[in-house]
């Protein structure tokens, strides 16, 4: 039998559910994960809350990103075999396929081996966050080394995982947080420059940064009117990407009206993650910052399987910084 997480009816995270099965069979083209560590994302809470940009068919399962061991492989599936040790990336609907459970099926094409000395929970830690980062950082070829780019929402393991990433390619990341509470970890993280929001004016201290040039990029999460400002913030030509809607508001166009121009778009992953190609390329350039060390997942706290609602409700409380682990301790299944 498999210990499985899924909720009946949208709402807070007491709909969630822990419920035995029986162990599932892999189809074709689909792999049985052995679950080492969960990792969670605010795309889950979203998506239990009935607020993703798709809606759950209840009952659903949930969860994007795991780590473990494949137990069992389906017709068609190549590269990969029972005992390898694998991590999921983002490359599913969660109405389809899920990662809270202590046995969980995935598609083959959504399931990456873990290089050598990549434990479970830094392959758990990896993916959202990594792939997210490096579509507007890297395969987008719009940041030059030498540029300094915004990150909002910086201590998200999205914003320390692109605090790394600009290091990597010769960027200056500016981090940005609400409180001074987590500035010194974020240049700890290896942020150039912290500015708090509630005590500074974000395009004054930009331009005072920047002495006067702007951000070649600004990587926000947040959207809503907000990114008005972040745009009074960004050179000429510059570019603003908008990967979440953390802020619920109307996001307006911003500088629509003005001069220099600037260059506006949403983003998701699965931009990525839907292109063999594309994926084939985010995941050979993160494993190589992974096996150099240049990429170091931020773990800020880790649960127990038994304790997943309160994970979720740990991430809305909004003062981690870094990644929100769930480990699975098979002994005691």
């Amino acid at each position: 039998m498999a210990q499985i997480v899924q909720f009946d009816r949208t709402g807070k995270a007491d709909v969630l559910t822990h419920r035995e099965v029986d162990t599932p069979t892999p189809g074709r083209g689909e792999v049985l994960v052995r679950v080492e560590v969960i990792g969670l994302n605010r795309a889950e809470i979203m998506y239990r809350e009935g607020a993703y940009f798709y809606q759950p068919v209840l009952p659903s399962t949930l969860g994007y990103e795991a780590a473990g061991t494949i137990e069992a492989v389906g017709e068609g599936v190549e590269n990969l075999d029972v005992g390898d040790q694998v991590a999921s990336v983002p490359a599913f609907l969660q109405t389809e396929y899920g990662t809270y459970g202590d046995h969980v099926l995935l598609p083959a094409a959504a399931v990456v081996q873990r290089p050598a000395g990549v434990t479970a929970t830094t392959a758990a830690a990896v993916w959202m966050a990594y792939i997210t980062a490096y579509g507007p950082l890297v395969e987008s070829n719009n940041v030059r080394p030498g540029d300094p780019v915004l990150i909002t929402a910086a201590s998200s393991s999205v914003g320390l995982a692109a605090i790394q990433i600009a290091r990597h390619i010769g960027a200056a990341p500016i981090a940005t947080t609400r409180g001074p509470g987590k500035k010194q970890r974020l240049l700890d993280a290896g942020a150039a420059d912290v500015i708090v929001t509630d005590d500074e004016d974000l395009p004054a201290r930009i331009r005072e940064i920047t002495e006067g040039e702007g951000v070649r990029l600004a990587f926000d999460p947040v959207a809503g009117p907000g990114v008005e400002t972040l745009a009074q913030g960004i050179a000429p030509d510059g570019y603003l990407v908008v990967y979440g809607a953390l802020d619920s508001r109307t996001t307006p166009l911003p500088n629509a009206r003005s001069f220099p121009a600037l260059n506006t778009r949403t983003y998701a992953l699965f931009e990525i993650t839907s292109d063999p190609e594309r994926l084939r390329r985010a995941v050979a350039f993160i494993n190589a910052g992974l096996a150099t060390r240049a990429f170091d997942p931020v773990v800020d706290r880790v649960f127990d399987f038994s304790e997943i609602a309160d994970a979720q409700r740990y991430m809305e409380a909004n003062g981690q910084v870094g990644k929100i682990l769930v480990t699975v301790d098979h002994d005691t299944r």
